[in-house]
């Protein structure tokens, strides 16, 4: 069965309190007995748009009767929302400081927090580029770089990283104009996949899954030059539901999706 996950277009983000929801999975795995039933509504970062999307299948297959809905966008801008009131049951961030703040300020408990992964930056050009991205961050000087895609600093983690790699190489204040903001990592990926931007610095999760994998190419960013991304999350309700999806995302064989899609342990 093909789930209603699957069926929205790889990169269309949305950011608003519409989720998306999952309908089944297949796969190898054998349904088990399991009291999480029900809806689980899921704020996750966009640069989990793939490997989250395999770990809820999994999650499917084992327990039929919960109905995991996920909307993915910008970790801050869900930040806000969560502070707002919106009625999340998980939120899983791209930086573990947001989920500690809802912890901080009582929002959230405190034995409910935990880190799933550590995310990795690339510099991704887009099919048909003659830049040589292996040279690393400078090839950005190349005055026929016009436009840059990033994720918003102000909200997004990844943004906020990719400037700093930037700073770290020397070169912000040089490229800066270039910049072509996304709201959220994904749409930031979507600029360069399109070909609307001449470079971007983007997930590696993005770059690895199915969708744009065979699309232009890609180096590693050093993890060096940015401040390790650590990425955590929240169950914010009493919802078994939430807990299982957490649980299911930090096994052995969650993480080995995760690892799969470049995320570090």
């Amino acid at each position: 069965m093909v789930t209603l996950r699957r069926m929205i277009p790889a990169l269309i983000v949305a950011v608003s309190m519409t989720a998306v929801s999952g309908c089944g999975g297949t796969g190898s795995e054998s349904p088990a007995q399991s009291d999480a039933t029900g809806e689980v509504l899921i704020a996750a970062a966009s640069d989990l748009r793939y490997a989250l999307d395999d770990v809820l299948d999994r999650v499917e297959q084992r327990h039929p009767d919960l109905r995991p809905r996920v909307t993915y966008g910008s970790s801050g801008q869900f930040l806000q929302q969560i502070e707002s009131g919106a009625p999340f049951d998980l939120y899983l961030s791209a930086d573990l400081s947001y989920p500690q703040s809802l912890v901080d300020s009582g929002r959230a408990p405190v034995d409910e927090l935990f880190t799933y992964a550590i995310g990795r930056l690339v510099l991704w050009v887009p099919e048909g580029s003659e830049i040589p991205v292996e040279q690393g961050l400078d090839v950005l000087l190349d005055p026929a770089i016009t436009t840059i895609a990033i994720a918003n600093p102000d909200h997004a983690p990844y943004g906020r990283a990719a400037v700093q790699a930037l700073a770290s190489a020397g070169i912000e204040s040089a490229v800066q104009d270039r910049f072509v903001i996304g709201e959220n990592i994904a749409q930031a990926a979507e600029f360069v996949a399109s070909g609307n931007a001449d470079a971007g610095i983007v997930a590696l999760s993005l770059v690895l899954a199915d969708p744009l994998k065979n699309i232009g190419s890609w180096s590693h960013i050093p993890n060096d030059m940015f401040p390790t991304m650590e990425q955590g999350g929240v169950v914010l309700t009493d919802s078994k539901g939430a807990r299982t999806v957490r649980d299911m995302l930090l096994d052995d064989e969650g993480q080995a999706i995760l690892s799969r899609y470049g995320f570090l342990r």
